[in-house]
């Protein structure tokens, strides 16, 4: 039975020549000290669940601090990591902006060489067709000379009309002359 302070404040007690009726009275306070202890066991059940929650409530705000930190250091690893990849991205664009120089210095260069290849092949060319063409022309100077001399001594001139022992027999009598005015001429059109 809950007693309320009205209930307390209310209560009327039936009166005797000397006060008041002892077992009514004594029956008032046993029903107050049984609402004073369950009042009592009510308030420390209180007092503890208070102080768990209170426990909790610390812990869960120790909790909510170390969260806190860790998400600002998670943010500062975080930003630092940014930074760093920035940084190593930077470093390898440079690396490959110098190796891309050097890859495209060393291909100008053996450009260049090439080039240069190229011309002294065509001027070794040159030489060789003026050396080719001066030794044919030496050498046709040569036969028209001894072809000169063949005619004017007609011994060696019935030695020129005979067939030669290891020619074929259809091979023409006549030999086309070099000094007929075809030269041999071999040049690169697109040197």
């Amino acid at each position: 039975m809950h007693i309320s302070p009205i209930d307390i404040q209310k209560k009327e007690f039936k009166s005797r020549f000397m006060g008041y009726e002892k077992g009514g009275v004594d029956q008032f306070l046993e029903l107050l000290a049984d609402e004073m202890e369950r009042l009592r066991r009510q308030i420390d059940d209180l007092k503890g669940e208070l102080n768990l929650n209170k426990t909790a409530l610390s812990e869960m705000r120790e909790r909510e601090s170390t969260l806190k930190e860790t998400l600002v250091t998670t943010q500062k690893v975080t930003d630092e990591l940014r930074a760093n990849a920035r940084r190593e991205v930077d470093v390898l664009i440079a690396e490959a902006e110098l190796k891309a120089e050097r890859v495209v210095r060393n291909a100008e260069e053996r450009r260049m060489q090439l080039i240069e290849d190229i011309q002294e092949i065509k001027r070794q060319k040159i030489d060789f067709e003026s050396s080719l063409r001066s030794l044919l022309e030496k050498h046709v100077r040569m036969l028209d000379l001894n072809l000169i001399a063949i005619e004017e001594n007609g011994s060696e001139a019935r030695l020129l009309e005979e067939p030669l022992p290891f020619d074929p027999p259809d091979v023409p009598d006549e030999i086309p002359s070099l000094a007929s005015g075809s030269e041999i001429i071999d040049e690169d059109p697109q040197a």
